[in-house]
């Protein structure tokens, strides 16, 4: 049994709803199960079940009779303890292979506060003598529909410079390293095909708009104060996103061939997805 935690998020959904192409019986925990029902519809093979990461019974409960567990939380103050959470419920339940969604940069002293809870998680679960498959990818592609209200408008605004970035489809953190054998207990750094700097993606998306984006440029305390009063995140995932494009300054990383080599096809690209997400960057007539 292959158990999600994390499936009303867009990797969560993602390996959902591809287990559900694959007719693949697996178990969802949602604290809101009955928006998951409705999201996926009563003819498939997935068991909902409804339980808190807060709470250790309710997860026990949720995980009892899994193999496996695909750990994909959303980001969050609370998220380090959460996951923990459900590591040690996964533990006490027999579960033996955790797919943990974790962070390029996982280290102790990473710049990035997010990717240090990771990596507080990351050495939890190796605590615990479970197989471990890490998934590092650098950035979604979906997060960039973020963007799209500003594009709309003819400008995409961030704090990276000219560097380059990678960016991968949710779709394509792959459901193999739970399936096939071999996959499990190993670190794999997740990218796109190609890597994009903020200019190069402006005028990507303003040659499939027809329409000119101007890519603004903030320094990081800038572009924060940016994401808090227009965007209106919270101080703390603000922060998140200007210290991954910070990161993205400091350790550029290379497009790699690893999708395609677990896949068995190439990664999706981010012309395909601009143009499938076409009228969210379009502007408004």
């Amino acid at each position: 049994m292959i158990t999600i935690m994390g499936a009303t998020g867009a990797t969560g959904g993602a390996l959902l709803r591809r287990l559900i192409e694959l007719d693949i019986p697996c178990r969802a925990v949602s604290r809101t199960p009955a928006k998951l029902c409705a999201a996926i519809g009563v003819e498939t093979p997935v068991e909902v079940v409804g339980a808190d990461a807060a709470d250790p019974r309710a997860l026990r409960t949720a995980f009892d009779g899994s193999t496996q567990l695909f750990l994909a939380m959303a980001n969050s103050p609370r998220q380090v303890a959460l996951e923990i959470n459900a590591i040690d419920a996964a533990v006490a339940c027999g579960v033996r292979h955790v797919v943990k969604l974790s962070a390029p940069a996982a280290e102790p002293d990473s710049p990035v506060a997010v990717s240090r809870g990771h990596w507080r998680v990351e050495a939890h679960l190796a605590a615990t003598g479970l197989v471990a498959t890490l998934l590092r990818p650098y950035a979604f592609m979906q997060k960039l529909l973020l963007n799209a209200p500003a594009v709309a408008q003819g400008v995409l605004i961030g704090a990276m410079r000219d560097v380059p970035c990678n960016y991968i489809d949710v779709r394509d953190v792959a459901a193999e390293t739970l399936l096939r054998p071999g996959l499990d207990g190993a670190t794999y750094a997740l990218t796109g095909p190609q890597a994009f700097s903020h200019p190069e993606l402006a005028r990507l998306l303003g040659e499939l708009t027809g329409r000119p984006v101007r890519c603004i440029d903030l320094p990081p305390d800038d572009f924060h104060g940016h994401l808090v009063r227009t965007a209106h995140m919270p101080d703390w995932l603000a922060s998140h996103v200007v210290e991954i494009q910070q990161l993205a300054v400091a350790r550029p990383e290379s497009p790699n061939d690893t999708v395609e080599t677990i896949l068995g096809r190439p990664a999706r690209t981010l012309d395909a997805f601009v143009h499938e997400h076409l009228a969210m960057f379009a502007p408004v007539a």
